[in-house]
């Protein structure tokens, strides 16, 4: 299967580091945070994020998201009345006092036709979660099919051969 969206849209990658595991008290109030940004975009399908995958670590918390529009991304990130814009403020305050934990997030903003995606044997995670699931065939059978680069024919290279190829 491949996903698509229609439309421009943006993956924001968001996380922490665990900079001071012994300095429990003061990163966990950092960890605490994201889960009620979490529940209070999902409550809200009319904020624009379209879909999120947790990606814990040892260190590292990071979460991928996949927004509508950067205009919605930032609307909500500047909303004094939402979950995002007082934690700001709070863990900026944290930050400065502290290097036991530290943020960091990356904004892409990806256009229509930007991009390919596959999943085989795989319950919806990524962009699947926010796209239209599509068969991988025909154009769609080849990463250079799917960004449009060839019409989707070429199954092999160097002796590997796709498993889609392998079924048909």
């Amino acid at each position: 299967m491949t996903a698509e969206l229609g439309e421009e849209f943006v993956v924001f990658r968001i996380g922490m580091r665990i900079n001071s595991l012994w300095k429990l008290h003061q990163w966990l109030p950092v960890f605490r945070a994201m889960p009620r940004m979490l529940d209070e975009l999902d409550a809200d399908s009319e904020r624009g994020l379209l879909a999120w995958d947790l990606k814990p670590g040892f260190r590292v918390q990071e979460v991928v998201q996949y927004w509508r529009s950067f205009e919605d991304l930032r609307e909500y990130a500047l909303d004094g009345d939402a979950e995002h814009a007082p934690a700001m403020r709070w863990a900026n305050e944290l930050l400065d006092e502290t290097d036991a934990v530290g943020i960091w997030h990356e904004t892409y903003v990806i256009s229509s036709g930007e991009y390919e995606t596959v999943y085989e044997n795989t319950p919806p995670i990524g962009l699947a979660k926010a796209g239209e699931l599509r068969p991988a065939t025909d154009q769609r059978r080849t990463a250079a099919g799917r960004l449009g680069v060839t019409k989707g024919g070429e199954i092999e290279a160097d002796g590997v051969r796709s498993a889609a190829a392998e079924r048909s």
